[in-house]
């Protein structure tokens, strides 16, 4: 059962700016973008059992801002595997330190975030990504869900979105708890899980409290494409789209 009492949300310790930047489209990055995509979708079928629908409201080109939940560890490589390309991706800059996987995610291109701090670098990086046609996945609750189901959003989505005047198309996951999946292997079993795209829409407004109306609804839209579950602060919304 989800607890009722959400630790604030977590800030960078570390401040590295020099590295926030967005990650350039070389030929050897395209190419590993597709490796990695085909790596995430054999890992994937072989570890879980996947369902995915709505691929069809995915953009295929101009900007976008994808929001999604975050679940597990275990997201990216559902995510990867089955989306028409390997968005760009804001991640939390400690991740940077971790031997292999920081490696891994810089040839794969993402943009450093420290979150709960102003990291203007990282909201210029986003904002000129935009101006170039590429789609944006952000992961509004600003980490790793504590509960298991929906936490409050944070507001940079919406402001990016609002600031660029790209639609948002809301993504969601199921099932891919890291605790999950490794303990169904465990037990030599694969777990369901699945991943649902749901319709882009635009925000609008301007100001602090577009930007508060905008957070609300984008996690709304992720609370409807998501079982009762899952929906955590946002069990109030009941229909699905």
């Amino acid at each position: 059962m989800a607890s009722t009492e959400i630790p604030p949300k977590p800030v960078s310790e570390v401040w590295r700016p020099e590295l926030v930047r967005l990650p350039r489209l070389t030929p050897a990055r395209r190419l590993f973008r597709l490796f990695v995509r085909g790596l995430c979708r054999l890992v994937t079928v072989l570890c879980t059992r996947p369902s995915v629908c709505g691929l069809e409201n995915y953009p295929r080109q101009g900007p976008a801002l994808i929001a999604m939940n975050h679940l597990g560890d275990p997201d990216s490589f559902l995510i990867l595997g089955y989306l028409p390309e390997v968005p760009e991706s804001m991640g939390k800059i400690e991740l940077r330190d971790i031997p292999v996987l920081g490696a891994v995610m810089e040839a794969l291109g993402v943009i450093w975030v420290h979150r709960g701090r102003a990291d203007r670098r990282a909201i210029a990086a986003a904002l000129e990504g935009f101006r170039q046609g590429r789609r944006i996945l952000i992961a509004p609750e600003g980490r790793e869900s504590l509960t298991g189901a929906l936490e409050p959003g944070t507001e940079g989505a919406a402001f990016l979105a609002l600031k660029a005047g790209v639609p948002v198309v809301p993504l969601v996951v199921t099932g891919t708890e890291t605790w999950r999946i490794f303990g169904n292997l465990k037990k030599l079993r694969r777990t369901p899980v699945s991943l649902t795209v749901g319709k882009p829409f635009m925000l609008s407004g301007e100001g602090r409290e577009a930007v508060r109306e905008g957070t609300r609804l984008i996690m709304e839209a992720l609370a409807r494409l998501l079982p009762p579950e899952y929906r955590g602060v946002y069990s109030y919304v009941e229909e699905k789209e």
